[in-house]
């Protein structure tokens, strides 16, 4: 179908962007294109004079006279219906047919109506959708060499040479196997007279490409698999359902979950609810576990704690590699402690509703990289896997990823427990640590002392993650052997000694909590840097924890110029960023953003619906964010949005025209519904009752539009399970850098001073990484409140592809797969 709109590049200061004309040649000549993160312009003019076009841009991603097939197998889980809408796109984008392959393996050797060529509105309105629409089965007959015949068959009759497999390390397994087969089988073919020799010659080889979805994160090579998060959406919402009822009647719940070779879900749910105990395959309990655990349940209760939570994997284990079923630990605690105990099986609840945001983004962006990597495929490239490391999108050797899986499940079989969670990889060796970390108090006397006194204090918008950074800092830190200090209603509270020691049991249950129980406000420290001093020598702070938005960015660089006038600000001071808004310098995600995310996008999800079935209508909704778009344009890739306004991209009237009119064409097919979200800084002009206005006018006879302002819902609602395990596992990281600054220290009397003694510590790429707040402040435009160069402005023109614009979307020109490591040199910046 003709692809509509015509972007302009980016340009202007501070990387800012300069947007399209409404249709081809529309721009004066006085605004010559630029190119800027990979956009750029599409007009014709352009295309004769300047001798740069679409298809130049995009000569090696070329699809024509390609197929693609595309497939769901194994378990469904939530996203894979993202991953099927961003292959059909992007596919017919690049000029390729894109065929759905129903029911899996199974349609593909049934053939027939089993697999159909798609169109761009074969995927509308499924990114919401939870399993997958085209369908998955388990398949026997593809096991056989005979069913992979027929397969082959069905393919080439089709014309179909590149595969999309989404499915777990068993699916992508028999799509290897099916690759290398290909030639002989369609020799076969030849010789029974079912195929042409010119068939042969012209289909002569297989490309695939996996994607991994599966609710266990259970494959090696990436940090999440599709489906993932939202799974541990829906045991987080059965866990903070139950804790109410369990704490009225003083209950023990045993919860199970599903892994039967993979304690990730379990794991990371203990980690995000902060359960009292939990069973993994890979790390079995000691011998003596049962007298632990019920030591462990009675102690909880002696802090008055009114009830426990064990969470159990399906395929925990004890170290004979014995069941350990949750029948069996509720038998135990009610005899040998007497506790009103229940179990509640999870199942397939887990594998049901509606994606979170960040399957939706994680599927769409897997989805677009691997319809790349189909058509940079050569008939010597490997099946490759796309994953996900950090924040970046890596190809993978399939082989080897495989094989790293089975090893895993090899060493538990042999009992190397050890080795099992290593080759997990670091993120859940490092989840398991910091579990049990936070779960098990030393006694006192077993915890040598610093004496040092450690601080924590909130700052800017309250963010949902907040309590959990806090409760994490406090128990690293006790378990460090400082004396931690709780510091209330931010700076104000911090001038006026609102300040109280607090201890392990004092945050207990502040994992799940929303807003800030220390209290935040956005005062800046300027005012009261004298009292504020005045308050540190009072209680002879020694290190400074501020976890909030880029008012504590703000906060610290105010802190490092006043180092020479206040000698009590010559502290470690580390800055955890914390806001929806994602725009601290020095991080890719703020802890908060994701929560954010997921209120954007349910609302968005919700107010779809309440259009379904009445005449054509767009939405335009506006975002939180401040002058930060990341919440409308990260909203707007995963809530399907037709245009996204940000600050960082200006517009004008011409680039409106375009969108309606993009709109009033979309509007005439079979969709009905149109989505269109405002940052609430994207323009002082083009306000959103302006757009609802011009929109309302423009559509007039064809849709009718609402409007929508989101407002501080976006900020408040418990933690996602991302922002709670991002939160915890941030501020251990931020703990163990300051008790490594405070063993460092100077000689008595002298302070720090160097630069790299006030950080903020943030994900870069793929590592977790301190960054001291004077380096970042050249790369911050504080007149505007964000980093100069922001990674996620790059997955713009992806949006842009996906709601049928013509974008240039930067991929890389090598096709090389990446090593697998079975463990990072740094620690991955994934959940």
């Amino acid at each position: 179908p003709p692809l509509a709109g015509h972007w302009r590049a980016p340009s202007g200061r501070g990387g800012r962007f300069r947007v399209a004309a409404a249709r081809a040649g529309a721009l004066p000549a006085e605004h010559p294109p630029r190119h800027s993160l990979g956009l750029l312009a599409m007009d014709d003019d352009d295309v004769a004079n300047r001798k740069v076009s679409f298809r130049k841009c995009l000569e090696h991603l070329s699809g024509a006279g390609k197929a693609i097939g595309v497939l769901t197998s194994g378990g469904d889980a939530q996203g894979m219906n993202a991953a099927v809408r961003a292959v059909v796109r992007m596919g017919i984008y690049v000029g390729a047919k894109v065929y759905f392959i129903y029911e899996g393996y199974q349609g593909m050797v049934d053939g027939g109506r089993n697999i159909v060529e798609a169109n761009w509105e074969s995927v509308s309105s499924i990114l919401q959708v939870g399993g997958t629409i085209i369908g998955s089965a388990r398949c026997k007959a593809f096991r056989t060499r005979e069913g992979r015949l027929k397969a082959a068959q069905n393919l080439v009759q089709r014309g179909i040479t590149n595969l999309c497999v989404i499915g777990g390390d068993g699916s992508l397994t028999g799509a290897n196997i099916f690759r290398k087969e290909w030639s002989g089988l369609l020799e076969e073919l030849a010789q029974n007279g079912e195929i042409d020799k010119e068939q042969v010659q012209k289909h002569a080889y297989l490309n695939v490409v996996g994607m991994v979805g599966s609710i266990d994160n259970d494959f090696c090579g990436t940090d999440m698999t599709i489906g993932t998060d939202s799974a541990l959406h829906r045991i987080i919402e059965v866990v903070d359902a139950i804790m109410t009822t369990a704490q009225s009647h003083q209950r023990t719940f045993v919860l199970e979950v599903m892994g039967r070779h993979c304690g990730y879900l379990a794991l990371v749910s203990a980690l995000a609810c902060g359960a009292d105990w939990v069973f993994l395959p890979e790390s079995p309990p000691e011998e003596g576990w049962q007298e632990d655990m019920c030591i462990k349940l009675s102690e909880n209760r002696a802090r008055k704690k009114r009830l426990n939570i064990i969470i159990v994997a399906e395929g925990a284990i004890d170290t004979q590699n014995k069941p350990i079923t949750s029948e069996q630990i509720k038998e135990l605690v009610v005899k040998q402690l007497g506790y009103d105990t229940r179990v509640t099986i999870l199942g397939h609840v887990q594998r049901g509703g509606t994606p979170s945001a960040f399957d939706r983004i994680l599927a769409s962006r897997m989805g677009v990289e691997a319809v790349v990597a189909l058509l940079q495929a050569t008939p010597e490239t490997p099946a490759c896997v796309v994953s996900l490391s950090g924040n970046q999108a890596v190809r993978l050797p399939l082989v080897e990823c495989v094989q790293m899986t089975q090893d895993v499940q090899k060493a538990m079989d042999e009992r190397r427990f050890k080795d099992a969670v290593q080759l997990r990889g670091r993120s859940f060796e490092t989840n398991l640590n910091t579990y049990k970390r936070l779960a098990i108090k030393l006694p006192d006397d077993q915890i040598v002392k610093s004496n040092c006194n450690v601080a924590v204090i909130n700052v800017g918008a309250p963010a949902a993650g907040m309590n959990a950074a806090v409760r994490s800092a406090v128990r690293v830190g006790i378990a460090e052997g400082h004396k931690m200090l709780a510091i209330y209603d931010g700076f104000e509270g911090f001038a006026k000694g609102q300040i109280k020691e607090i201890g392990w049991g004092d945050v207990g249950g502040w994992t799940g909590q929303g807003g800030s129980i220390l209290g935040t406000k956005r005062a800046l420290p300027g005012k009261s840097l004298e009292d504020i001093a005045a308050q540190m020598r009072t209680h002879s702070i020694n290190a400074l924890l501020i976890i909030g938005g880029f008012e504590a960015f703000e906060s610290a660089v105010l802190f490092a110029d006043s180092r020479d006038h206040h000698p009590e600000f010559c502290i470690p001071i580390c800055i955890l960023p914390t806001t929806i808004s994602n725009n601290v310098p020095g991080t890719d995600v703020s802890l908060g953003s994701d929560t954010g995310l997921n209120a954007v996008v349910e609302t968005c999800d919700r107010i779809k619906q309440s259009a379904s079935g009445t005449k054509r209508r767009v939405f335009i909704i506006e975002t939180m964010g401040g002058y930060c778009g990341y919440l409308a344009n990260m909203g707007g890739l995963a809530a399907g949005a037709d245009a996204a306004y940000i600050f960082e991209e200006p517009f004008d009237i011409r680039d409106l025209q375009s969108n309606v009119e993009h709109l009033t064409e979309k509007m005439k097919t079979t969709i009905q519904r149109g989505l269109v979200l405002r940052n609430e800084s994207c323009s002082e002009n083009y306000t959103t009752d302006f757009i609802y206005q011009l929109y309302s006018e423009e559509g007039k006879g064809v849709f009718d539009c609402r409007k929508n302002v989101l407002g501080h819902m976006q900020q408040g609602g418990a933690p996602s399970p991302f922002d709670r395990n991002f939160g915890t596992k941030i501020s251990a990281r931020a703990m163990q850098w300051i008790s490594t600054k405070l063993k460092e220290a100077p000689g008595k009397g002298k302070r720090f001073m160097s630069e790299d003694s006030i950080c903020v510590l943030g994900i870069s790429k793929r590592n977790l990484l301190f960054q001291p707040v004077t380096q970042l402040r050249k790369d911050t435009d504080f007149e505007h409140r964000i980093p100069k160069e922001q990674w996620w402005l790059k997955l713009r023109p992806l949006m842009k592809i996906l709601a049928k614009y013509k974008a240039s979307y930067e991929v890389s020109d090598s096709n090389q797969l990446e090593p697998v490591h079975p463990r990072g040199h740094e620690e991955p910046a994934a959940i």
